[in-house]
């Protein structure tokens, strides 16, 4: 009798465990399907996107040169590669909503109440930090490597270095903008404070071109591009963790009395 007893919530946590595991490829399936859907609808214009894309570039290239294609199946995979990647991009809010949806339950009311806007916030800072890499730093530093060049060498850019250059700068500034989200994370679940935060700044400020370096080509100015927002955007997420958090947590606090009441009056009356 004690055998079948024990065995109960052992089969409960089996199931719950299947049926996270179903619940999770359903949801890794439709992450899937929206993204091969918005890759077809955009493939068709994977020639555009790419012109688009190494505009930059090619608005800087001396008369008379252009990019180049140094393999055979260059000039078919790089738009393809380009396509799947933007399609990624684009998918990121349907991605994060399914995340969002998979693990909702497992959170407390306030956890809600803090992730919502912090999601929100994170594909608008991830959005931010590619169009900031496109319109700022690329103009930047082509016209820096196109106009310091010797005079005999001309510069005609093989197609796929320049996607491999330009997306993993757009993977670096998408993450690097992400730093005021983090920095509230830390402040919000009491892994540090702002104030530890704040007497730290100068050992950031060094991580900051640290980080630059090891994400970014090896320049000085594409260094300095990320660094800088990296900082500036360390200190906005002190600036956000003194006023979101506190403001959380006062909501918590008056949520917990409404709740201490609640439970006082339902005694009272029950005597």
């Amino acid at each position: 009798m004690s055998n079948q007893l024990g065995e109960a919530p052992k089969q409960e946590q089996e199931q719950t465990l299947v049926s996270h595991l179903v619940e999770l490829r359903q949801r890794m399936m439709r992450i899937i399907l929206i993204v091969f859907a918005v890759f077809l609808c955009l493939f068709y214009f994977a020639n555009d996107l790419y012109e688009y894309l190494s505009a930059p570039l090619t608005a800087l290239l001396p008369e008379g040169t252009s990019m180049i294609a140094t393999d055979v199946t260059s000039p078919f995979f790089a738009p393809f590669k380009l396509t799947l990647v933007l399609a990624i991009f684009l998918g990121i809010p349907f991605i994060l909503h399914q995340v969002w949806g998979f693990i909702a339950p497992g959170l407390y009311n306030h956890e809600k109440r803090l992730a919502t806007p912090l999601l929100i916030s994170s594909v608008f800072l991830f959005y931010a930090g590619i169009a900031f890499a496109y319109f700022v730093v690329f103009p930047l530093i082509f016209g820096f490597f196109t106009s310091t060049g010797p005079e005999s060498v001309a510069i005609m850019t093989d197609i796929s270095s320049y996607l491999n250059f330009v997306l993993k700068l757009f993977f670096a500034f998408g993450i690097v903008f992400e730093i005021p989200i983090a920095t509230l994370l830390l402040i919000w679940s009491g892994a540090t404070t702002a104030k530890a935060l704040t007497e730290k700044r100068a050992y950031v400020l060094v991580c900051c071109f640290v980080v630059g370096m090891l994400l970014t080509p090896p320049d000085v100015i594409s260094q300095s591009l990320l660094a800088i927002p990296m900082w500036l955007l360390f200190e906005l997420g002190i600036v956000l963790s003194k006023v979101f958090v506190k403001k959380v947590e006062d909501d918590d606090l008056d949520g917990e009395l409404e709740a201490a009441i609640d439970e006082d009056e339902t005694n009272s009356q029950s005597s």
